[in-house]
């Protein structure tokens, strides 16, 4: 890999030479729409790029102009950014789900002055602020649908962008190459903003060195080559699939396959049975959910089954974990517990041909990565930033700790400060924030990467990351505890989809406790209890007491002194859309904590009942108005 980059240092170099390299003869994407996988070579794909690229210049795009893309993952996204770094201007992504104040911040903060949109629904994001983002020139869009009635001059289709690169080259037909030689390992590639846990993101501004250091030095221990299949399916605003989708990709010639559309994701994985995956948290423990629910749908002999299978498969992950010899009885239950069950399961879940998988942007919760690991899928811990391009650790193959997060990958140093704070120094630390010197002198104090997790190293020099070091919280008795870590092993629960656990300087922990909403209907309905609304079915008592045992067998597996008091189930789901949750849904916790204030306090000061009169918005920027009571359960 760094023979390759030593020769071809930027994306837009690195696609010439793949589309020289494999030409017509290998896919390099792959989209499925009206139903058929639509196939891209490496050619196919170079020469989007080029046209679009040369169209943009011949549209006015120079040197150091941004360029905002907005939209679910296409093709087009791919070949806008490329196309973008072409020309050596910089492109940027916004969230799809994004909400317009949130879409105004990051194009008016980011200077973008070219934006590509997706569709009718995105254009129309933009030009509802079109007042607001004077800075903003033209307006190119990929999907035409709904489009036929908009005849604003700075309004563009992607194709006709392309045939004015078709001209530009016709007229000057070495300019592109010119322009992809004149691209540098040093300049900056990407601004990549954070997902805004505190408030408004931040703009980390990677370069080519940064990005592809680190996807280089990560391949050498976990290798990816042309071979491979991935399903990019998360934003392409998120430095994780920006790290797959481009990086990675890129360097290697893996092929990248795109969904129908966000609903169809899980069928579309299992259509094209992926060999590498790399996803949050939250898509683990949501295929977890799911495999536990069809199990209680199941019959009694395949329960029966399910229930034999799992225990042989968590003894045998655990035996690999701790590197001891596995014993021929274990190694012959394993493979007729894999043969009854587990690969069946697999294959439901798409992960049939998954050679690795990894987990990051968040801790998943140990039950959940074993539970992966029991049922073979080679699913490995990673941990890093976007102010890292990505990954700083990783597990390796054979060495897996699911309480830790692995161990440095090559060209990067890890340590703890005084205060226990992941500190961290590489090739791959980004450049700095846009517009914003005084967070990056903190954020790069002394030369090194201030994570703001605190974490420690175990016995086998593993990294183990306890929480956000401003998150990790002290009962009044002293007692240290990872709200996170707790909220992780209750999101293995089914039933449960989202949690919020409090303590900080208090006399116990509480937790505020979103239901999962199919899961628990489905729970409702089996058992003849009738619901109108999400509301409706959280304030049932038999749900409360559903909740209470689920929460009762986490406590059975915490100290003493870190169990859950109590809890009470929330009138809503938490959402991005009310600020409660960034748009990789981590908790915003000191505004869920000011939002749900009464709540939290009404829990202890020992209130039984807790009335509720709340305003709760949508992302077209409707509201409506909820009245309810929320009950407390006292599980001490």
């Amino acid at each position: 890999m760094k023979e390759i980059l030593s020769a071809h240092d930027t994306f837009p170099k690195l696609l010439a030479h793949n589309a020289e390299r494999f030409g017509d003869r290998k896919v390099a994407m792959r989209e499925k729409e009206f139903g058929i996988w639509q196939e891209f070579t490496w050619r196919e794909y170079h020469d989007h790029v080029k046209y679009f690229s040369l169209g943009m210049v011949s549209l006015g795009l120079a040197q150091g102009d941004k360029v905002a893309i907005i939209g679910d993952n296409r093709p087009e996204w791919v070949w806008a950014e490329v196309a973008a770094q072409a020309s050596r201007a910089v492109p940027l992504g916004l969230y799809q789900d994004s909400t317009l104040k949130e879409v105004a911040y990051v194009i008016d903060h980011s200077d973008a002055t070219f934006v590509v949109a997706e569709d009718q629904e995105q254009v129309d994001k933009i030009l509802d602020m079109r007042e607001q983002l004077p800075k903003v020139r033209y307006i190119i869009y990929s999907d035409p649908r709904g489009m036929r009635g908009y005849k604003q001059p700075f309004l563009l289709d992607f194709k006709e962008v392309e045939n004015f690169g078709r001209e530009l080259d016709q007229r000057e037909p070495g300019l592109y190459a010119e322009n992809v030689g004149a691209t540098k390992y040093e300049d900056l590639a990407l601004i990549c903003y954070t997902s805004g846990t505190t408030g408004f993101p931040k703009g980390a501004m990677l370069s080519f060195r940064n990005l592809l250091s680190m996807a280089a030095n990560l391949m050498e221990v976990d290798g990816k080559s042309a071979k491979d299949e991935f399903v990019s399916f998360l934003p392409l605003a998120w430095i994780g699939e920006q790290m797959m989708c481009l990086s990675s990709a890129l360097l290697t010639g893996f092929t990248v396959n795109f969904p129908e559309k966000p609903e169809t994701v899980q069928e579309n994985i299992r259509e094209i049975g992926p060999t590498i995956m790399f996803s949050p948290p939250r898509i683990w423990e949501n295929m977890t959910s799911t495999v536990q629910v069809k199990v209680m749908d199941a019959s009694r002999l395949k329960r029966w089954m399910y229930h034999w299978a799992l225990p042989a498969g968590y003894e045998y992950a655990d035996t690999v974990f701790r590197k001891r010899p596995i014993p021929v009885s274990l190694k012959l239950r394993h493979k007729l517990a894999y043969a009854l069950v587990f690969r069946a399961l697999k294959d439901r879940l798409g992960l049939l041909r998954i050679r690795s998988a990894s987990t990051g942007g968040a801790a998943l919760g140990p039950d959940v990565f074993k539970f992966f690991n029991a049922m073979g899928v080679n699913l490995k811990q990673i941990y890093g930033q976007t102010e890292i391009s990505g990954i700083s650790c990783i597990h390796r193959e054979g060495d897996i700790n699911f309480d830790s997060v692995g161990m440095p990958i090559p060209s990067t140093e890890v340590k703890l400060s005084d205060s226990g704070e992941i500190l961290s120094r590489s090739p791959s630390v980004f450049q700095g924030y846009y517009k914003n010197p005084e967070e990056t002198e903190k954020t790069l104090a002394d030369g090194w990467l201030h994570s703001g997790d605190a974490g420690y190293f175990n016995e086998g020099g593993h990294l183990v990351v306890i929480d956000r070091v401003k998150d990790v919280m002290h009962l009044t008795d002293g007692t240290r505890f990872s709200p996170q870590f707790i909220e992780n092993k209750l999101k293995f629960s089914p039933y449960i989809k989202e949690c919020v656990c409090l303590g900080n300087q208090r006399a116990f922990i509480a937790g505020m406790l979103c239901i999962d909403y199919a899961n628990v209907g489905k729970w409702a309905e089996s058992r003849r209890i009738s619901y109108t609304t999400y509301t409706d079915l959280a304030a049932k008592p038999e749900v409360l007491e559903l909740l209470a045992k689920e929460v009762e067998k986490v406590n059975e597996t915490l100290p003493a002194a870190t169990r859950i008091s109590r809890f009470v189930p929330l009138y809503k789901e938490l959402d991005a859309d009310d600020d409660e949750l960034t748009r990789t849904r981590k908790v915003r916790r000191a505004f869920v904590g000011e939002r749900y204030k009464h709540v939290i306090e009404g829990m202890y000061d020992g209130e039984k009942a807790i009335p509720i009169d709340a305003v709760i918005k949508y992302q077209d920027g409707k509201t409506s108005r909820i009245r309810t009571t929320l009950t407390v359960r006292d599980l001490r």
